[in-house]
């Protein structure tokens, strides 16, 4: 590792977060052009950037703004979009995915960053930093544009695992109201469930099940609990965390991707249609540029890895320079609020919670045998 400025300096007065330049389809080009964005406005910022030191430096020294304030973690094997999480376990320790998370792991780092493989990331995450201690399954937590006075609301898990028993989502409202409070600035979340209806007695049995643990939890974790939402909440002002299993969220949030692309191109080719359409869309230059900054993905680019002995925020693989700015604005950010302290306290308050549960109920369960040997 090569510094360019002193190290122990740097790390007592900037906030750290440890980057990975590599895996992401826009190349390091893109990542360090982020970079010095987001450095020109933020002045406590400081970077741990992982990769091929030779390639690396060079992009950097044309960065004024990155001057005094990159470190360097020579890196040169790269975890692809087509490897196997599997095979990144056992093969990855050269990587420079590998070597961002350790930063972390290390605590030179207060966050990670990567663009890379998103199943590698995780796999690799849960091997380095290891799960806070009661958790079962980490989630993956999104911004998503929506009509409540902060502009979008949490959603959670996107695709870290598939499943979530009744548990998994009381520990995602947990970590998703968390999130909420650190990240978006509201003191007392409104959590929804995810269900097919609104009603208590749709759904599968673990939903049903989950909303009776959310329910009982909202008081002492200081978040209210507005029950069952539908998709149609996702992007609305009911709740400000929206609470679900993996695969049900994967698949919403790129069928959310999908339909605002397609809007999009509709618009274009609507405004093209005639010379009439084409001076309409001069005159509305001004309100097509506020939609198109309100619902542009890169300005919320980054879905954080909760759930882990540390703050990762997963980038989308395909951001250009202004999305890899917006996640590590994400992480810079949760650093600044001690967000990674502040979730391990609420994990463990649902753990002591389920602990109660699962007490309250081998006790019912041991009257009842009792009462019917009498």
């Amino acid at each position: 590792m090569t510094a360019r400025t002193d190290q122990s300096r740097a790390t007592a007065e900037r906030i750290i977060i440890s980057v990975d330049a590599m895996g992401g389809d826009a190349g390091p080009e893109a990542v360090v052009a982020g970079m010095a964005s987001f450095a020109r406005g933020t002045p406590d910022v400081g970077f741990i950037l992982h990769g091929p030191q030779d390639v690396l430096s060079a992009l950097v020294a044309k960065r004024r703004d990155l001057e005094g304030r990159v470190v360097f973690c020579d890196a040169r094997d790269v975890v692809t979009m087509d490897d196997k999480p599997s095979h990144v376990m056992r093969n990855g320790k050269g990587t420079s995915m590998w070597s961002a998370l350790e930063s972390v792991r290390e605590g030179s780092a207060a966050g990670a960053v990567s663009c890379g493989n998103t199943g590698a990331l995780m796999a690799l995450s849960m091997l380095r930093l290891r799960k806070l201690p009661g958790v079962n399954r980490p989630a993956i937590a999104v911004l998503w544009p929506s009509r409540n006075p902060q502009g979008f609301n949490v959603m959670l898990d996107v695709g870290a695992d598939v499943r979530a028993d009744a548990r998994d989502l009381l520990q995602y409202a947990m970590m998703g109201a968390s999130y909420a409070r650190n990240g978006l600035n509201i003191d007392r979340p409104r959590i929804g469930l995810l269900n097919v209806g609104t009603e208590e007695h749709k759904g599968r049995a673990e939903l049903k099940e989950a909303h009776g643990l959310i329910a009982d939890a909202a008081e002492s974790a200081n978040f209210d609990f507005v029950g069952f939402v539908e998709g149609i909440d996702i992007p609305g002002d009911r709740a400000d965390v929206i609470v679900t299993d993996g695969f049900t969220g994967n698949v919403a949030i790129k069928t959310g991707e999908g339909t605002a692309k397609l809007i999009g191109d509709l618009l274009r080719e609507a405004f093209q249609y005639s010379f009439l359409s084409r001076l309409a869309s001069v005159l509305a230059i001004t309100s097509l540029r506020r939609l198109q900054q309100r619902i542009d993905p890169r300005r919320v680019n980054g879905g954080v890895f909760l759930g882990l002995n540390g703050t990762v925020v997963k980038s989308h693989g395909s951001a250009d320079a202004t999305g890899v700015e917006a996640a590590i604005r994400l992480a810079y950010n949760l650093a600044r609020t001690g967000f990674a302290d502040r979730l391990a306290a609420r994990i463990a308050a649902a753990t002591r919670l389920l602990d109660e549960t699962d007490m309250n109920r081998a006790d019912t369960n041991r009257q009842r045998a009792e009462e019917g040997q009498v």
